[in-house]
């Protein structure tokens, strides 16, 4: 039996903790011809549903994510621009399938699935366009939600637990299209800020499966959770970097390091770049990318062909993501304060 309503959480506009409502009448939603109806097992929490809430991806906001007022009037403050409220956030998933729409035929009721975060719906005027689970669809922080037959990955076959596949989407997703484009290999030299958060540690575990010699960043009180993903060597945040000793350079903070981020680089090397945490507007002189011919990667599109190669590897069992914490969804306030506050090494998960 399927209720006509459901508990979970709206974010009914940007702000505070006190954007976000927790509604016990919310109506389920019923899947039409290609869609499925899953019930929530596990949902994430990260930084980007945070962005979101509080507008950080509008360009009117120019501050590290932590320093954006809670009172800010931003109008475009999601990934695709202007949301619709209330909204019901929440970009990781792992979920059981339910019910299914018309013509759904290639995935079983009880199927465990979950998604990408940023979906790729490419057009041939825009073959990097997608939206983004959470922001312009209604995501996890609810006890149903909606998807695509076409766009879910059945992860039946995967050792991990729920909470574990609800960790991948954003975390994983991020690091391993950040090594893609960047081309992360054998034998090369990376380096990854943010290394003891939940993208970096995930880039550091990936990245030592590539087989590259992996340096992080991280606080030294977390160094020992960045060595145990796969890191040779673990910078403190205040450490002066090398110049010209890295090939790849893998960023979510950005910031007033950024600079020193791309002298770090060897000539012919690599940055790219899923975040800015610690600012996104930065100084560069150009001559020092120009002349050392650097390349530089914003990486948000992610095909489905890249998302599938990540999906072989959990079905596989061959990463595993640290889980923090768990919390019910009704404390989603008090869970993203404790991320936002960056003491524990993994991930956060709030369960329905």
């Amino acid at each position: 039996m399927i209720p006509a309503v459901m508990s979970g959480v709206y974010l009914t506009r940007h702000g505070g903790s006190d954007a976000l409502e927790w509604r016990d009448d919310i109506p389920v939603p019923e899947p039409a011809a290609g869609q499925l109806l899953v019930r929530v097992l596990a949902a994430g929490v990260n930084n980007t549903d945070i962005n979101t809430r509080v507008g950080w991806y509008s360009s009117d906001v120019s501050d590290a994510t932590e320093d954006v007022g809670e009172d800010a009037d931003i109008e475009a403050g999601g990934w695709g621009g202007a949301l619709k409220f209330p909204r019901i956030q929440g970009g990781d998933i792992c979920g059981a399938v339910i019910a299914v729409g018309d013509g759904v035929n290639s995935v079983k009721i009880g199927a465990r699935v979950t998604s990408q975060i940023n979906i790729p719906r490419p057009t041939p005027e825009n073959p990097f366009s997608y939206v983004a689970l959470g922001s312009e669809l209604d995501g996890a922080f609810a006890q149903y939600c909606l998807l695509q037959e076409n766009e879910i990955f059945d992860v039946s076959a995967s050792p991990l637990s729920n909470e574990e596949i609800a960790a991948i989407p954003c975390g994983f997703g991020t690091a391993y299209n950040l090594l893609n484009r960047s081309g992360v290999s054998k034998g090369q030299n990376v380096l990854i800020t943010g290394a003891s958060g939940v993208v970096g540690l995930a880039a550091v575990q990936l990245a030592s499966q590539f087989g590259a010699q992996v340096t992080g960043i991280a606080a030294d009180e977390k160094a020992k959770a960045v060595r145990q993903a796969g890191a040779k060597d673990v910078l403190p945040r205040s450490a002066t970097l090398p110049t010209q000793q890295f090939d790849i350079v893998i960023d979510v903070v950005a910031g007033k390091v950024w600079p020193d981020l791309i002298r770090a680089l060897k000539p012919g090397g690599h940055y790219a770049v899923s975040g800015a945490i610690a600012g996104p507007i930065v100084e560069a002189d150009l001559r020092e990318i120009y002349l050392t011919d650097i390349t530089i990667h914003g990486c948000s599109f992610m095909s489905r062909d890249v998302f599938s190669g990540l999906m072989n590897l959990i079905i596989e069992g061959r990463v595993k993501p640290t889980i923090a914490r768990t919390y019910p969804l009704r404390d989603i306030a008090q869970a993203q304060a404790d991320f936002q506050l960056k003491n524990s090494a993994g991930k956060l998960i709030l369960l329905p």
